[in-house]
């Protein structure tokens, strides 16, 4: 049974394997393959390791001292399968959105309901804090992901940037929304 729950200092390792082969696999393409290549395990469960300690303290989270997002685990049979972290708008122009600031499913679980879950526990999360709509920023030219995003009602508002990934220049994104109002649709395909 899948269990989304708050994550833990102990999980950083599961959440840095999610996040180096979720790169690994999706992005090839969009970013260079050297890049994707020197993703590392062990740095990104330094980086992970600090960054969840903040968190369940309340510290701020973004790097720049002024936002505190959750992250959550899914969690199958004792192992991570994904994560996401959520929280209040980091952009300037989106401090009265929620934000989801980061949704990974590892590659072995795709398309088995992994990110269908989380999502969907995020949303409720922002909504419980308040939030009356969202907003995420998504890789352009990440079709899979989109699709996945659009199926669950987030959409296109127009808005791109050109941000950066940690070590990661020059990433290409675009912006999709979602008004939290609307009731939840948990029966979307993913």
């Amino acid at each position: 049974m899948l269990l989304i729950r708050e994550a833990a200092v102990a999980d950083a390792r599961g959440v840095a394997v999610v996040h180096v082969d979720s790169w690994r696999a999706a992005y090839v393409g969009l970013i260079d393959q050297a890049v994707l290549d020197r993703q590392s395990v062990e740095a990104r469960t330094a980086m992970w390791s600090t960054w969840i300690e903040r968190s369940l303290v309340g510290e701020a989270t973004d790097g720049y001292g002024t936002v505190a997002h959750r992250l959550v685990v899914a969690e199958f049979d004792g192992r991570i399968v994904g994560w996401a972290s959520f929280g209040a708008g980091r952009d300037d122009d989106t401090t009265d959105r929620g934000e989801i600031a980061g949704l990974y499913a590892h590659p072995d679980a795709w398309s088995q309901g992994v990110g269908r879950a989380l999502i969907g526990h995020a949303e409720d999360a922002l909504r419980t804090d308040g939030w009356t709509s969202a907003y995420l920023w998504v890789l352009a030219g990440n079709e899979r992901a989109i699709g996945f995003y659009r199926s669950r009602g987030w959409v296109p508002d127009g808005a791109a940037k050109i941000g950066e990934g940690g070590s990661v220049q020059g990433l290409h994104e675009q912006r999709l929304v979602k008004d939290l109002t609307a009731p939840a649709d948990r029966a979307t395909a993913e």
